[in-house]
C-alpha cells in the first residue's frame, strides 16, 4: 500500500475558495498544497483528478451505529465503511445503544470497539440521564466529544425530564451539551388523541402533527433559556421547524457562539408531501414537516443561524420499519448518501460548494474543537474526498452498503459521485471499491 499519494489538477474546495491545485499526502498528513507538485518517487500513487473536486472529509456530528446491543441493524464497521464510501471520514456516535453509554466504563468499551473495527475516525457522546450526574462530572472533555441529552423520548431511561436535574447538569458540566429537543408531554398528549381515533395504525402523515412544531419549539426554547441562565455550552441537534430557527443568532462567529444548531439532510430534502410515497421510511424524530419548515431551515442554514449539517444516521431493518405507526421505529440510514444529496442541492442552486464544505466539514471541526481535521491544510490529517460532479448514478439495493440494506433515497438518481476517499492518508475507497483497509483514529480536541 502506497503511503505517498499525489492528487493532481483538482479543484480544491477549502476555506471559502475554490482553486485548481495539487495535494501531496505523505503518511497520514497533508504534506504540500501547490499549483503544481512533481512526482518525487516511483512509489508515489498519483490520482489524476482533472475535472474533479477535492473536499475535506465530511465530519458527521450525529450518528447511531447501533453497537453494542443492536447489531442486527448495524455495526460500527458496516456503517463506518458506508460513511467512507459517502465521503464522511469522521463521525460522532450517540449513547443510546444497549447498554447505553452512561458510565465511563461503558463509554470506553465503545471506544475500544471502534479502535478495532472503524473505517472512519470517531468519537462518542456520553449519555446523560436523570440519575448519573456523578458519572457526567467524571468525563474528560479532552477525550470525549460531548454530552448527549434526550429531552424527547428515547430508549431505556435516557429521557432527561427532571427540571432540577437538567439545571444541575447545565450548571456543573464543562462538556459541550448536545440536545434532542422535543417536549414529551406534548407528544404524549397528541399521540393519545390519534390513538383514540386510529388505534396503533395511525396514518404516517399524522407523524408531524403528533411530533409537532409546538413540541419542538417548547423544548428547544426551554433548553436555550436554561443554557443562557447557566452559561452552559449548548448545541441543539436536528432542527426541524422554521419557528425554532429564530431562537438562534448569526451575530457572532461560530468560535464565539455558546448556543449553536444543527440541521440534518432529511429535513433539508423531504417534506410532509413525501409521506404518501415513502411511508415510515421517512419517519424520523423530530418529524419531517412542511415545505414552509424546509424553506425556513434552508434560510437559517445559509444565513448562519444554523451552523452544521449532519445525518442523524439511525438504521433499522426493513421489517422493523414495516410495522404499524406506533411500532415502526423512527430513524433511517443516511451516511452513504448525505454528501451526494448535498451535491444535488448544489446542482439545483440551493447551496454553493464553499458553503457546503463550511457546514459539513469546517464548522463541525470548529464547534467540537477537533484537532487537525476538517480542512485541507498543510500538516493536517489527510482526510480527503474526491468527487466527480458529472457522473450520474441511481441508488438501488445492489449498491447500498448499510447493513439494513435499504435507503430512503432508493430510486433517486444523483448527478455526482464520490470517486476517492482518503482516511488518514489511506485510499480506503476508490471507484466503487475498497482497495485498502483504513483504520479510523480516535479524534483529539483542542480544548
Amino acid at each position: 500500500m502506497s503511503r505517498t499519494v499525489l492528487i493532481k489538477n483538482a479543484q480544491v474546495v477549502n476555506e471559502g475558495e475554490i482553486s485548481k491545485l495539487d495535494v501531496l499526502v505523505e503518511g497520514d498528513i497533508i504534506a504540500e498544497i501547490a499549483p503544481s507538485i512533481s512526482v518525487k518517487s516511483s512509489e508515489t500513487r498519483v490520482i489524476e483528478a482533472d475535472g474533479c473536486y477535492i473536499l475535506p472529509g465530511m465530519i458527521d456530528d450525529q450518528v447511531h451505529f447501533r453497537e453494542p446491543g443492536l447489531t442486527h441493524k448495524a455495526t460500527i464497521e458496516t456503517e463506518s465503511k458506508a460513511a467512507v464510501a459517502g465521503g464522511i471520514t469522521t463521525f460522532i456516535e450517540m449513547p443510546n445503544t444497549v447498554p447505553q453509554a452512561t458510565t465511563i466504563e461503558l463509554l470506553e468499551e465503545k471506544f475500544a470497539r471502534a479502535a478495532e473495527t472503524s473505517w472512519a475516525n470517531y468519537s462518542f457522546m456520553f449519555g446523560g440521564t436523570n440519575d448519573n450526574i456523578e458519572e457526567i462530572l467524571k468525563v474528560d472533555e479532552q477525550k470525549v466529544a460531548g454530552l448527549k441529552l434526550f429531552l424527547g423520548s428515547s430508549t431505556g431511561n435516557m429521557l432527561v425530564d427532571d427540571p432540577n436535574v437538567l439545571e444541575e447538569i447545565f450548571s456543573k458540566t464543562n462538556l459541550l451539551i448536545s440536545a434532542h429537543c422535543e417536549d414529551e408531554a406534548t407528544i404524549r398528549r397528541n399521540l393519545e388523541k390519534f390513538k383514540s381515533e386510529y388505534g396503533d395504525d395511525i396514518p404516517i402523515a399524522c407523524h408531524p402533527v403528533i411530533r409537532s412544531e409546538e413540541a419542538c419549539y417548547l423544548s428547544s426554547s426551554r433548553a436555550i433559556e436554561l443554557a443562557k441562565k447557566t452559561g452552559a455550552r449548548l448545541h441543539v441537534f436536528h432542527l426541524s421547524t422554521e419557528k425554532e430557527t429564530h431562537l438562534f443568532s448569526n451575530k457572532k462567529p461560530l468560535s464565539e457562539k455558546k448556543i449553536t444548531a444543527e440541521v440534518c439532510i432529511h429535513h433539508l430534502w423531504f417534506t410532509n408531501d413525501d409521506y404518501a410515497e415513502k411511508g415510515t421510511k421517512i419517519k424520523w424524530n423530530p418529524a419531517v414537516k412542511t415545505e414552509k419548515d424546509r424553506e425556513g431551515l434552508w434560510k437559517a442554514l445559509l444565513d448562519d443561524r444554523i451552523d452544521v449539517i449532519a445525518t442523524d444516521h439511525a438504521p433499522h431493518t426493513s421489517e422493523e420499519k414495516a410495522n404499524v405507526y406506533t411500532k415502526a421505529p423512527s430513524g433511517g440510514p443516511l451516511v452513504q448518501h448525505a454528501l451526494v444529496a448535498l451535491l444535488e442541492m448544489y446542482h439545483s442552486g440551493r447551496i454553493t460548494l464553499e458553503k457546503l464544505v463550511e457546514k459539513a466539514a469546517h464548522n463541525p471541526a470548529i464547534l467540537f474543537q477537533i484537532k487537525d481535521r476538517g480542512y485541507i491544510r498543510k500538516g493536517y490529517k489527510a482526510d480527503l474526498v474526491v468527487v466527480d460532479l458529472n457522473a450520474p448514478w441511481a441508488v438501488n439495493k445492489e449498491n447500498i452498503l448499510y447493513k439494513c440494506g435499504w435507503s430512503p433515497f432508493e430510486g433517486t438518481t444523483f448527478k455526482s459521485r464520490v470517486t476517492h476517499t482518503l482516511v488518514n492518508g489511506v485510499i480506503a475507497y476508490e471507484n466503487l471499491k475498497f482497495p485498502n483497509r483504513s483504520k479510523g483514529e480516535r479524534i483529539r480536541f483542542n480544548r
